[in-house]
């Protein structure tokens, strides 16, 4: 499972790439902020809107401290996805969040 640091994202972001970024912590955590525009798919319903993901596209799956991330990570690559796990989650997370 590929991995990105909290710090290895913010600098991409910084320097205006364009990036998928799925958030899987629950709809409650969430409204305490996230990463700007960043996806909010939680965890329980990955298997069930996988089919609005697109195979030809790289995410980057967060979540409070890399876990449950992990866990998402680990399922989507089984589908055939290119995911790629924030370690250390929002815990973790310096940048910006709305």
């Amino acid at each position: 499972m590929k991995e990105i640091t909290t710090k290895e994202l913010e600098t991409l972001l910084n320097e205006g790439k364009k990036l998928d970024i799925i958030d899987v912590r629950e709809t409650s955590e969430v409204a305490e902020g996230k990463i700007p525009g960043a996806v909010n798919i939680p965890l329980g319903l990955v298997e069930f809107r996988m089919n609005e993901l697109d195979k030809s596209k790289e995410y980057i799956m967060v979540c409070r401290s890399g876990g449950r991330s992990g866990r998402a990570s680990q399922f989507l690559e089984s589908q055939g996805y290119k995911v790629i796990n924030m370690t250390g989650g929002m815990l973790a997370w310096e940048g910006k969040t709305e």
